[in-house]
């Protein structure tokens, strides 16, 4: 999967493309070490993140091996101890561990049940329209993908299992909108709506560990659905199946074909021990104000109940099948963010942010900023280095603002969920590699998600965290 991903990615990034990424890096490394005004540990510290990041966003190589070329730089040129940070982070095991529930749902069967839920619950009464049908499955299958948000950890593990399933229900229509509104329609929902939830977004995991790591506080899976999940969870799949439904719907409403469903939709013993253990899971995140645990070890008892002997769903051979190559890029972005804490960058940064706004800023001042600057960045690498490179950047800053650190990380990882193109993000690349879509169609329904979130929802949230903090 990582080399279908990084071969996409070559092919739709703009900025970089392919083995010029190589020289890029060299000279913007060599520029840094060279003439940066900063002291020498974080002209070389941050040399070799611009090298890694020209290198990530050109993919000459997949980006598991610039990783393994940044761990080894950040050895050599720091400690071994500094290069080896970021596999002592929860959230990189709570990734490696949401990759082995995935493939455990996966194999249970559990997303042919939903597929079989949707079509059988469908009210006969529309069953001969296809515009009502298309209305009531884009519905469906978006609140049924959100859910699976809580579920899941990881949106690519997500994308990857509901994405067959998207596109069998999408062929009861003949017209091609109506095919692409139902792939794209709940894979937006569960990708954007992760924002609402910790463990729902790779960014969002991301960005909560760099703010602990970094001195502030744990941000617990409760806070953040309590405060995330009504605007930026539940608001935002209102939104998606909103623009979904403007921009993709069918045209002709006698194109459908609705295949029989006198048959049960009794889940399999399989698929009810799956979707018990997956609710246990919920349970133990859910409960973290009162047990103190961290995400990680939620993901830890699911995917131990779900490859146990016996009672478990899926086979411990399977685990060699599983891609576990994104460790080595969560290890370095972790010690690319601490290894730029402790030279000083980040606090020179957040000093020279905190310049270009009034003294004293308001709370409502800082979200909007935080949210431009992340959006601005991902423009330029890809949105899990942003993570990495501007979070403690932000801790520092609004630490130096005097605003709670809370509400800024919870408005960054919003942030890192909303896209234009498809070269900012590997969910929008996996989507783009599914070949379902061309990158234009893509393109269009995520600028249109991001620029409806700025404007309809950011204001709610910031509004809402005004009130709370």
């Amino acid at each position: 999967m990582t080399d279908e991903l990084s071969g996409r990615a070559a092919a739709v990034l703009p900025v970089a493309p392919g083995w010029l990424s190589v020289p890029a890096g060299v000279i913007a490394a060599g520029t840094v070490l060279r003439y940066a005004p900063i002291n020498p540990d974080a002209a070389r510290m941050l040399s070799i993140t611009l090298f890694c990041i020209a290198l990530w966003i050109g993919t000459p190589v997949d980006p598991w091996f610039t990783a393994l070329i940044g761990i080894g730089l950040i050895g050599v040129g720091f400690s071994a101890e500094l290069a080896l940070f970021g596999f002592r982070s929860p959230a990189t095991w709570l990734v490696v561990v949401g990759l082995l529930i995935g493939e455990a749902a996966t194999a249970s069967g559990l997303g042919g049940l939903i597929e079989r839920l949707a079509v059988t619950r469908m009210p006969d009464r529309i069953a001969t329209d296809a515009v009502s049908v298309y209305r009531y499955l884009l519905v469906v299958l978006s609140v049924g993908s959100l859910a699976l948000a809580v579920l899941v950890p990881s949106s690519l593990v997500r994308v990857l299992i509901l994405a067959p399933i998207l596109r069998s229900v999408g062929e009861l229509f003949g017209d091609r909108q109506a095919k692409i509104g139902l792939f794209l329609g709940p894979l937006f929902a569960t990708y954007y709506g992760a924002a609402g939830v910790l463990t729902g977004s790779l960014a969002n995991i991301i960005v909560a560990g760099l703010v602990d790591s970094s001195g502030g506080p744990a941000i617990t899976w409760t806070a953040w659905a309590l405060w995330m999940g009504p605007v930026m969870g539940i608001g935002r799949t209102a939104l998606v199946v909103a623009v979904t439904y403007l921009l993709y719907r069918p045209s002709d409403r006698d194109g459908i074909t609705i295949p029989d469903t006198t048959g049960s939709v009794t889940p399999s013993p399989r698929e009810t021990r799956m979707l018990a253990f997956l609710l246990v899971g919920v349970g133990i995140w859910a409960t973290d104000f009162v047990h103190g645990l961290h995400p990680l070890f939620g993901g830890v008892v699911v995917a131990l109940l779900a490859f146990a002997p016996r009672i478990g769903v899926i086979d411990h051979g399977a685990i060699g099948d599983t891609d576990f190559s994104i460790i080595f890029f969560l290890g370095a972005i972790f010690a690319i963010a601490e290894g730029l804490q402790r030279t000083a960058f980040t606090d020179l940064a957040a000093n020279t942010l905190l310049s270009s706004l009034p003294a004293d800023p308001s709370l409502p001042l800082v979200l909007v900023f935080v949210t431009f600057v992340s959006i601005a960045l991902t423009f330029v690498m890809e949105g899990l280095a942003v993570a990495s490179v501007v979070t403690p950047v932000f801790v520092s800053f609004a630490t130096t603002a005097g605003v709670p650190l809370v509400p800024v990380a919870m408005i960054e990882g919003a942030a890192l969920s909303s896209y234009f193109f498809p070269y900012q993000s590997a969910v929008l690349v996996a989507i783009l590699g599914l070949d379902v879509v061309d990158s234009v169609e893509l393109s269009r329904m995520a600028s249109a998600c991001t620029v409806a979130t700025l404007l309809v929802l950011l204001p709610v949230q910031i509004g809402v965290f005004v009130l709370v903090f």
